[in-house]
C-alpha cells in the first residue's frame, strides 16, 4: 500500500528494537539461542506462569498445545468460530472434530452455557478466546473445565494487557496461547508463545517445537514427530523489547482510543466498546464498530470500499469458521449459530496503533459517518 494509507496496525517500534536485533545478528547461534530463552523468561516473568515455550505461531502454538495434551482422532474440542486469528483450525490439523458454541453478543467470546450444551464423552477440551482483547468468562469456564474433567485452553492471540478479576490474559488456562504477528499490540512480525504451570506439558511442548542436532541420529523421535516450529532470535529479539516496553505501547494505543470515544459521541447511537463485569482492564486488538441492524453484510463491504477510496484501512471483522467451505462440508450451516451471524455480518475493524494522530481518527470516523449514509442503510446503531 502507498505511505499515505492509514493502515490497520503498524509496529510501535524504538532504538531498543534496533539494538536488540543487532545483538542478536552479532551472536554466534541465529536459532535456539539467548534471546528466545531470554524472551521466554521475560513473558511468564510478566504473566506469572511458571513455563513460557516460544513458537513460529499462534496457531501452530494451538497445534502443539493440544498434541501435548495428547488429544487427535476420535476426540472434540469446543471452540468458538469468531475470531480473527482462527487459531481453532489447530483442532483440525490434530484430526480431533471441532464443535462450535455460540458467543455471548456483548462481549463476542464464547459463552459458557452454550459451551456446556456441547459437552459429550468425547470432549477433551474447552478452547475460548479473548476476542479482540475482551477477556472471556474465565471464572465460569475453569469451573466447567474443572467440573467435567477435561483440559482449558486459552486463545489470548488477539490479546495482551487486559485483565480479568484482577489477573492478566494468559494466566487462565492450563495452557494459553499468544500470537506475535500484525495486529497485535507486542509484534515481532511473526512467532507466538505458550504459557503454562505444567512442567511436563512445557516439557512436551519444547519437544514437539523443533528437532535438536541429537535427533539426527535418533531411533525414537518418530514416535512423537516433532515439528520446525521454533521462534528464531531475531523474532525474540524484537520480542524482548516490545515486550520490556509494553505499558508503554498500550498507553499510546489507549490515547488512541480515547480519541475514537471521544469522536464517536458524534456518530447518532454507535455506543462505547462493551466492557463486561469483572473486567478490570481491555486493551483492544483493533477498534471495532458493530453497524446496525439495517446494515448487511454487503451494505458492511461497501462501507469499506468506501473507506479504502479515502486510503483508510479496513476489514469486516471475521467470517465465522461454521460457515466456511471445510466446516460446511462437516454439516455447520448459517442459522446455527444466530448471535455469531448477527455480529459477524456488521463487525468492522477499524485501525488501531500508535502511531495515529487526533487528526488521522477524526478523519476515520468522519469518512465512516459519511459511509454509513451513502451505502442508504440510514444511521448505524449497535
Amino acid at each position: 500500500m502507498p505511505d499515505d494509507w492509514l493502515l490497520l496496525a503498524e509496529p510501535d517500534t524504538s532504538e531498543l528494537e534496533s539494538q536488540l536485533v543487532q545483538a542478536a545478528l552479532a551472536s554466534p547461534r541465529w536459532s535456539a539461542g539467548r534471546m528466545v530463552e531470554r524472551f521466554e523468561a521475560g513473558f511468564a516473568r510478566e504473566l506469572g506462569r511458571a513455563q513460557a515455550v516460544a513458537v513460529a505461531s499462534g496457531t501452530i502454538g494451538t497445534w502443539l498445545a493440544l498434541r501435548a495434551l495428547g488429544i487427535g482422532p476420535g476426540d472434540e474440542v469446543i471452540a468458538s468460530p469468531y475470531g480473527w486469528h482462527q487459531v481453532a483450525h489447530a483442532v483440525t490439523l490434530t484430526g480431533a472434530r471441532l464443535v462450535f458454541a455460540d458467543i455471548d453478543y456483548w462481549s463476542g467470546c464464547l459463552d459458557v452455557t452454550r459451551t456446556a450444551a456441547q459437552l459429550t464423552p468425547a470432549t477433551r477440551a474447552i478452547l475460548a478466546g479473548n476476542v479482540n482483547g475482551h477477556p472471556a468468562a474465565w471464572t465460569g469456564f475453569r469451573e466447567l473445565a474443572d467440573a467435567h474433567g477435561i483440559a482449558l485452553i486459552e486463545d489470548s492471540t488477539e490479546a495482551i494487557g487486559s485483565v480479568y478479576r484482577g489477573r492478566p490474559v494468559g494466566s487462565f488456562g492450563d495452557l494459553a496461547v499468544f500470537d506475535f504477528s500484525q495486529p497485535c499490540a507486542l509484534c515481532c512480525g511473526e512467532g507466538g508463545m505458550v504459557v503454562t504451570d505444567d512442567e511436563r506439558l512445557a516439557s512436551e511442548l519444547r519437544y514437539l517445537r523443533s528437532r535438536s542436532l541429537a535427533d539426527r541420529r535418533s531411533v525414537s523421535v518418530g514416535s512423537r514427530v516433532p515439528l520446525q516450529a521454533a521462534m528464531s532470535e531475531f523474532s525474540a529479539a524484537l520480542g524482548v523489547a516490545q515486550l520490556a516496553r509494553l505499558d508503554e505501547i498500550l498507553e499510546r494505543r489507549k490515547a488512541v482510543e480515547a480519541n475514537y470515544l471521544a469522536q464517536m459521541l458524534s456518530f447518532e447511537g454507535i455506543k462505547p466498546p462493551y466492557v463486561a463485569p469483572g473486567v478490570d482492564a481491555v486493551h483492544w486488538m483493533l477498534y471495532i464498530v458493530h453497524l446496525g441492524k439495517r446494515f448487511t453484510a454487503s451494505a458492511c463491504a461497501e462501507v469499506v470500499e468506501d473507506l479504502a477510496t479515502e486510503c483508510i484501512e479496513s476489514v469486516m471483522y471475521c467470517q465465522p469458521m461454521h460457515q466456511q467451505h471445510h466446516y460446511m462440508q462437516q454439516g455447520w450451516k448459517r442459522g446455527a449459530l444466530p448471535l455469531t451471524e448477527r455480529i459477524a455480518d456488521r463487525a468492522l475493524a477499524l485501525p488501531l496503533h500508535g502511531a495515529l494522530t487526533a487528526e488521522h481518527v477524526e478523519f476515520i470516523v468522519k469518512t465512516l459517518k459519511d459511509s454509513s449514509v451513502n451505502v442508504g442503510a440510514g444511521a448505524a446503531i449497535y
